[in-house]
This record gives structure tokens, sequence and C-alpha cells, in this order.
């Protein structure tokens, strides 16, 4: 099953794709979140040319696990796109994503400023990647 990470923010969206066998989690984009709000097709897109069959999208929890009304929004924005794609839509855990990016990025070399364009993706990356990984884990 090949899927789309999603890692939605109020300005961009990080955006990730598992490869065909759903094991590895790639980044691939950052879309501009306003502008998506109006246009949909980039997101309809990437899911065409990546033949994808479901969206896995970040969910902001507290941390102490609960949610707040940022993991509202985010459902909201979620049920949005995954309609208008006509996909279903499956949440994994986002806490930490953001700064797991930041740390892996600096890492390797990567400036501030060059993170600032990748950070997105790179989180969508994560947070897609854990949900395979919990996936095959069940399996």
């Amino acid at each position: 099953m090949r899927a789309l990470g999603l890692d939605i923010g109020s300005v961009r969206i990080g955006v990730a794709v598992s490869d065909p066998s759903g094991r590895v989690a790639s980044p691939i984009a950052v879309l501009d979140a306003r502008a998506l709000a109006g246009d949909l097709r980039p997101l309809k897109r990437l899911v065409e040319d990546y033949e994808t069959e479901c969206l896995v999208v970040g969910l902001p929890l507290t941390l102490a696990g609960d949610e707040g009304s940022q993991a509202a929004a985010v459902r909201a924005e979620a049920e949005r796109l995954a309609r208008a794609v006509d996909l279903p839509v499956e949440y994994a855990d986002e806490r930490l994503s953001s700064e797991e990016a930041r740390r892996s990025m600096a890492a390797s070399g990567m400036s501030e400023k060059e993170q600032r364009g990748a950070v997105d993706k790179i989180a969508a990356a994560i947070i897609l990647q854990g949900w395979l990984d919990a996936r095959w884990t069940a399996v």
C-alpha cells in the first residue's frame, strides 16, 4: 500500500510518500497551505503521480497524549483534503517530529536557512515512517 504522509501546518504542508511495498517513507514536497485552501491541484497531482491509496496525517497531540484545539483544526483540514482526493485518512502521533527533523538535518550539516525549506517534508517522512513501522510491527 502506497501512502502519502502529511504534516499539516497553517503556512506549509510537508509531504512524504511511502515506497510501493509500504516500508520506507521519503520526503517529497512542501506545499503552501494557504494556496492549497483554494487550489487542490498540487495535492491531487501528487496523489495521482504516486498512485496513493491513503493519507497519513500527523496529529499534534499534547505531551500528555491528549487532543487539543490544534489537533481539531488538523483533523478538519485532513478530512477536507481526504474528501477532495477521495482517499481514506489515518492519523499518526506527530509529537516532536519537527524537532526530530531539525536535529537530523543539523547533524547532517544543513544550515538553518536550508532547514527552513525542508523541515516540513522531513517531519512528514518521520510521521509516515512511524506509521509504516507500526503497521509492519502489528503484522
